[in-house]
Formats: C-alpha cells, structure tokens, sequence
C-alpha cells in the first residue's frame, strides 16, 4: 500500500509518501514548506489565524499531490508546534476540516517512538546494543533510547530547537562571533546538569542533521561540527545554499542545530551518524504494520 506521512513541525511541513519494497520503504514523492509556526506565535504562545490558514492550505495541496500519485492511507501529526501552542487544538481542528484528513497533536513520546522507528529501520543493516536517537526540531529537541529488537526504554525532550533559538539570537548574515557565542550559552544553559547514559550508538535526525550531511558528511563529531560552523560563518546564508545546495532559509537556521547536536554529542559520548530515515518513515512504517490509532490517521476515502 501506499501511505502517506504529514509532519508538521515549528520550521517545517513535510510530507513523505512511500510503499514496502523487498523490506525496504521506496520514497515516491516528499515535498517540504518552510511554514515557520514557530516564529509566528504571538506574546501569549498561540499560533495567529493566519498562519493556521497558510498551513491549513499547504496541507490540502500536500494531500492532493499525494493522492495524484496513488497514496492510500494517511497519517497527519503535529508536534511541538501545535502541542505547545494553548490554541495548538483548536488549530489542528481547523487545518483537518481544510485538508480533509484527521491531524493528531502528537505527544513527547509518541514523536520520540515514530523518529526512533524510522531512524533505526532506515540503518540498512542489523544493530545490536542500545541506540539513542537525537532529534532536533524547530522548537524541541528529543533523545530516544532503545534497542531494535525491544523497542523505545526511554523519551527525554527539552524545548529548545534550531528555529526558536535562531528567531530569538540570530540577527547578522552570515553570524557573528557574538552571535555564536551566544547560542552556546543559551544551549550549554538548556542542558545543564542534563546525564545520559553512554549508548552502543546514536543517530541524529530531522531537518539540521539532514542539511549537514551535504556540509560536512554522514558523521557528526567535534571536528566536523565545528567545520560546519566555520562555514556557516563565512558567507551570508545565500551564498552557503548555493555552494551546498541548501534552501537559505535552512542554511539561517543551521548554526543552532549544529550546535545543538554537539552539545548532544557532548552528553552521549558519541559521534552521531546522521540517519537516513525519522519520524515520517516511522509514521509509514506504523501504518503498514497497524499500529495505528485511528484519531491519528485515515484511509483516503474510495
């Protein structure tokens, strides 16, 4: 069957839409919108009818192409962006009438369980020991511990993410040293005290360590880090997503993501290897196998 997979996170609205192959997902079509409903939120936390709308109408479009290209079954979720919003409901309500499929406000660990099963699914080759698989968003940041063969041990979430921190400590093109120094302590403040056990291996996922991959490789570790910093620094995000193939919108959220996942790194004890798979492959890969609650997904009517 073809399924398709809506996230809507505080940076971004993506969809994936894939089917089974020979026990591999076969990606048929993904499409993102940098919908920002993070940066967006009035004084009071909550998301202005507007944005609600703008994501309402980019849902509805996401569905029809993935209908045009024969999905089947869909699963919408929301995470931080609506899930700390006080209208986050009210919102998913109204993006669901527009796009014509049931959105779910996903909780911490339910979003910690999809990036974990998409992440370790996506590895390509069997893994033995305890993984944690790290997930920077927008507006949190998710550690998910477990083994393959038994599941999710342990969720842990801290609300800070790329988009946020960018919003409220970036304002140069490309950033200052200040600036930098600046996230730094805001993300060595965000962790402090934070202990977690050292695993076998650990994987990174989501939009910064995906961006990554084409700066520096599929390994992130202090050097590469670092060099992905340097070069963030060097040149105005425009130019940066010209030599690397990146959106410029990305490439301005980029350096708070990194340093994110080398503060994470720091905690773990360990590289992290940018997975190749996250929360919209375990969204797909829950469907096919049926763990489905069915508040959170629906079957394209026939």
């Amino acid at each position: 069957m073809l399924c398709a997979a809506i996230d809507i996170g505080s940076n971004t609205t993506r969809i994936l839409v894939a089917e089974p192959v020979e026990g591999q997902l076969k990606k048929v079509m993904e499409q993102r919108a940098y919908t920002r409903i993070g940066q967006s939120r009035l004084e009071d936390g909550t998301i202005p009818e507007d944005k609600v709308a703008e994501v309402a109408d980019v849902v509805r479009t996401q569905v029809k192409l993935a209908r045009q290209v024969g999905a089947e079954g869909f699963r919408a979720v929301a995470t931080a962006a609506l899930r700390d919003a006080p209208n986050g409901e009210d919102a998913a309500r109204a993006i669901e009438k527009v796009a014509g499929i049931p959105l779910g406000v996903v909780s911490e660990r339910e979003e910690g369980r999809l990036a974990f099963l998409g992440a370790t699914k996506a590895l390509g080759h069997p893994t033995d020991g305890q993984i944690a698989v790290v997930d920077v968003g927008g507006g949190s940041t998710e550690i998910v511990v477990g083994t393959v063969e038994g599941g999710v041990e342990e969720v842990r979430s801290w609300p800070v993410g790329s988009g946020q921190l960018a919003q409220e400590l970036i304002s140069s093109d490309p950033p200052s040293a200040a600036e930098i120094r600046r996230i730094r302590d805001r993300v060595d403040e965000a962790f402090e005290g934070v202990e977690i056990g050292r695993p076998d291996r650990a994987v990174a996922v989501g939009g910064s360590a995906t961006s990554l991959r084409k700066l520096v490789g599929a390994r992130l570790e202090y050097e590469t880090l670092e060099r992905a910093i340097r070069v963030l620094s060097g040149d105005d995000a425009v130019e940066v997503g010209r030599q690397f193939e990146l959106d410029p919108v990305r490439v301005r959220m980029l350096p708070t993501g990194v340093l994110i996942l080398e503060k994470v790194s720091e905690l773990l004890g360990q590289e992290l290897q940018i997975g190749k798979g996250g929360i919209r492959e375990g969204i797909v890969l829950d469907m096919l196998t049926g763990g489905i609650d069915v508040s959170e997904s629906a079957l394209t009517p026939g």
